[in-house]
């Protein structure tokens, strides 16, 4: 369980390290355009903050979809600790159903953070995220 946790705060920071850097080009440009059309300072503040905001959303996404679906069924965090995410049956993971988990995180968040420590719980260790996606994160 602690290995999941860590892998989740490797991850975070990894993608901090490449979200961010774009969040703030993206948020100059934003700042340059409403300065070149005479928009006001918070209606450019609140086209930056919303597009840097769906940035790290989709950011976010993307990289965990497509890495859990992909051959190595893990994100970076988790490959520190070789745990792979797979379906009940122990097969890789579809894109679609990497989607399900990860926007299923956010019904785990929600309900203050019940639905990931549901996972020292549960038979097959599954967080509710797993449990409404269909899958398991296997450790070594």
């Amino acid at each position: 369980m602690i290995c999941r946790f860590i892998a989740a705060i490797i991850d975070g920071v990894l993608l901090q390290v490449v979200i961010f850097p774009l969040s703030f080009i993206v948020g100059v440009v934003v700042g340059i355009g409403g300065a070149a059309s005479h928009a006001t300072g918070m209606a450019t503040q609140l086209t930056s903050a919303f597009i840097g905001g769906a940035l790290g959303l989709v950011g976010n996404w993307l990289y965990e979809a497509i890495m859990e679906s992909s051959t190595k069924q893990a994100t970076v965090g988790k490959m520190v600790f070789n745990m792979k995410v797979t379906d009940l049956q122990g097969r890789r993971i579809s894109f679609g159903q990497a989607s399900g988990r990860h926007f299923a995180k956010y019904l785990s968040t929600l309900i203050i953070f019940i639905g990931y420590i549901m996972a020292g719980f549960s038979e097959k260790k599954q967080a509710l995220h797993d449990m409404i996606a269909g899958t398991v994160v296997r450790l070594p």
